[in-house]
């Protein structure tokens, strides 16, 4: 086994404490402030307690359009935050665990019904998945708000304790859309050439630097994506490059889009049974309608190959150009592929979301050799399951199936009883 896994591992003041992170993932816990939850503290004290060496929260928004359609979004849109933040923090650092706040602006991936304001982007090009009207294009003044509201929520987070924020620049968000070449059509100094796309994230960076000194900000960017003319691994290389000069203190590599469906996060199955119960397009249909366009969603919405493993080898070219660390997500949930990652130099760290949520300890159960490889079997309904209610492992079942798909909803006795079902076969699968 390769020790260096978990051991200490400080970098740029943030004393993580091995090499296995949380990674961003979002919980659907916030209050309706966008304050953390007791529940966010519960959920994060188990993981602070089971070894990670840092956790990067679920997304965070900076202002009300930015907010996303999922349910507990948390923010930090107002000073008045900054104090249940703090009580957070508190409690996490007391386990020894830092804890990064990801800050993000959902852009045209989210719903004015929801946040009550039109949905924004770089360039008016309607969403697959939202089903919006076209986007508002951002004008001068609106981009120059959202740079003073990204500075202004990593301000407050270093108020209230965190150890360093996280820049969402991935998964077709508002700053990841800014970078692609798909989802910017512009031809003003925010869009065209590379550093006209990138001038937002760097005036950012900028202004958080000359406001906060040294705190860090870290980055998750797309490597690559699917989208005709979007993001490639060579130019997200020269995306990284610029990152490191502008002051990015690491940069965590992802890939894909919302749009593109299980590109994200990958599994073997199109997780069907959780959209037809729960997501805000399908749940509504009538049953045999929902019979009808399933063989449609499953060559629309393919599962991307491999399962395992898929952002390292993007990872290794943009560790190759950069001297600040390399965060790597995206399958790598077995013991022996962190060691070869980090060995080989594909990567500095790797951090993990579906397993964290099966087994929040599941770094101890590594470092103690109590198991080799996460028990997540990617059915990625925890992903869709947070459209109804709080982030949990549903391992592949909802309870009453063919009601559940007929009806579109979840009564609170169902969920009770998919509890019981998980936890039976969670311990049959060991």
């Amino acid at each position: 086994m390769n020790a260096s896994i978990f051991d200490s591992a400080p970098h740029a003041g943030i004393p993580f404490r091995n090499r296995l992170l949380r990674s961003a993932t979002h919980e659907s816990m916030a209050e309706s402030s966008g304050a953390p939850s007791p529940a966010h503290e519960k959920l994060y004290t188990a993981i602070a307690k089971g070894g990670a060496g840092a956790i990067i929260t679920g997304y965070c928004g900076v202002q009300q359009d930015g907010r996303s359609s999922l349910p507990g979004m948390l923010m930090m849109h107002d000073d008045s935050l900054i104090s249940p933040y703090r009580h957070l923090t508190d409690a996490i650092h007391r386990h020894g665990t830092p804890i990064i706040l990801q800050l993000a602006h959902c852009g045209r991936q989210t719903r004015s019904v929801v946040t009550g304001l039109p949905t924004v982007a770089p360039s008016p090009r309607k969403d697959f998945i939202f089903n919006e009207d076209r986007p508002h294009e951002l004008v001068e003044q609106a981009i120059e708000e959202i740079i003073r509201n990204f500075t202004a929520a990593a301000r407050r987070a270093q108020k209230a304790g965190f150890d360093a924020i996280q820049l969402h620049i991935a998964h077709g968000y508002l700053l990841s859309a800014f970078l692609s070449s798909y989802a910017n059509r512009r031809r003003d100094r925010w869009g065209g050439t590379t550093e006209n796309r990138f001038r937002i994230v760097s005036e950012i960076l900028s202004r958080i630097r000359l406001e906060l000194g040294d705190f860090p900000v870290l980055a998750k960017i797309n490597a690559y994506d699917r989208r005709p003319g979007g993001m490639r691994t060579a130019e997200a290389v020269e995306f990284a490059r610029m990152l490191e000069a502008s002051g990015c203190a690491a940069i965590e590599v992802s890939s894909g889009t919302i749009e593109e469906g299980l590109s994200i996060m990958r599994g073997p199955e199109l997780p069907l049974e959780a959209l037809f119960a729960c997501n805000f397009r399908f749940k509504k249909l009538p049953y045999p309608l929902k019979k009808a366009v399933a063989p449609l969603l499953r060559i629309v919405m393919p599962a991307p190959k491999p399962l395992l493993n898929y952002n390292l080898e993007a990872a290794k070219a943009i560790k190759r150009v950069v001297s600040i660390p390399v965060i790597t997500v995206g399958g790598i949930h077995t013991l022996e592929d962190i060691s070869g990652a980090l060995m080989n130099g594909s990567t500095d760290y790797v951090s993990m979301s579906r397993p964290f949520i099966i087994e929040p300890d599941i770094v101890h159960k590594f470092q103690m050799e109590r198991q080799t490889a996460s028990n997540c079997i990617k059915c990625n309904y925890c992903a869709i399951m947070i459209e109804e209610g709080p982030l949990r492992c549903w391992y592949g079942k909802l309870p009453q199936r063919r009601s559940v798909m007929e009806s579109g909803k979840l009564r609170p006795n169902q969920l009770v009883a998919a509890d019981a079902k998980i936890s039976f076969k969670k311990e049959s699968s060991r």
